[in-house]
């Protein structure tokens, strides 16, 4: 054999086994599309009912493709959002075996945020030991959610921004390129209700003079496999200044009825 001849043998060689790599890769892809395809629906909503209550509401459904697929490790993270549920607070609802409804309390915007970050990033050291290994082998997610709240007397303005970066959601090939999209696998949605409505960059606004509360449940579908920003600012009324301010009208008007009815010396 001539070394042109080794040298066509060789390349042809090279070119099959890169063939079959990418054949391999395709039916990689296509498999695990077909069995695990919306696999997740998580929503994470928000709702302020006022000033001094509200709750945050997350419905997990996991599909059956997933349950069949690996049931035991999805129940597994099932009980450990369970666990950090009650952590914080919350109480949990079980409409079927695969879903579950957390629902978190919170009395003002700071335990609002407060509540919001421990769920979402917990510290290995608090959690139970049974949750412990299922969050550990998670990938890592970093969100923060903020309330910037303003009192003006007899109603508060408040301010709200979550960040959340789902970048490592993303299924990798070996050389590092995007084999699977998330969004695939994952359907996430992130809500928030308030009394008043709410405005948002991300979001066009309605028409207020057709509906006035057409703004007051704002939804955002989140993007699996990439950086997600969201901005809102709303308006919720203040009970105790509004109060204060019918008391005080109460009184003025008590105080004018009575010059009134006084008799002139």
């Amino acid at each position: 054999m001539t070394r042109l001849q080794a040298s066509f043998w060789a390349i042809a060689a090279r070119l099959k086994t890169l063939r079959l790599r990418a054949l391999q890769k395709v039916v990689l892809l296509l498999v695990v599309s077909v069995l695990l395809s919306g696999c997740v629906r998580y929503d994470v909503g928000i709702n302020f009912a006022g000033q001094n209550h509200g709750e945050i509401v997350q419905h997990i459904r996991l599909g059956e493709q997933l349950t069949n697929f690996s049931g035991a490790i999805a129940q597994e993270w099932l009980k450990s959002l369970e666990q950090r549920t009650r952590q914080v607070g919350g109480r949990v609802r079980h409409p079927s075996k695969q879903e579950i409804v957390a629902i978190i309390p919170f009395n003002n915007g700071a335990e609002l945020q407060a509540k919001f970050n421990q769920f979402f990033n917990p510290s290995l050291e608090d959690l139970p030991p049974s949750a412990r290994s299922v969050v550990a082998d998670l990938p890592a997610i970093a969100s923060r959610l903020t309330v910037f709240q303003r009192n003006f007397f007899v109603v508060e303005k408040n301010y709200l921004t979550f960040d959340l970066d789902l970048r490592s959601l993303g299924v990798l090939s070996s050389e590092g390129s995007v084999l699977i999209s998330p969004g695939t696998l994952l359907d996430l949605e992130f809500s928030l209700d308030t009394p008043w409505g709410a405005q948002s960059p991300q979001i066009q606004p309605t028409d207020a003079s057709a509906d006035p509360t057409a703004n007051k449940h704002l939804v955002w579908t989140l993007k699996a496999g990439d950086v997600n920003h969201i901005e809102a600012v709303f308006w919720v009324p203040s009970p105790l200044g509004m109060g204060a301010v019918v008391i005080g009208l109460i009184v003025a008007l008590g105080i004018g009825a009575k010059s009134l009815l006084q008799p002139m010396s």
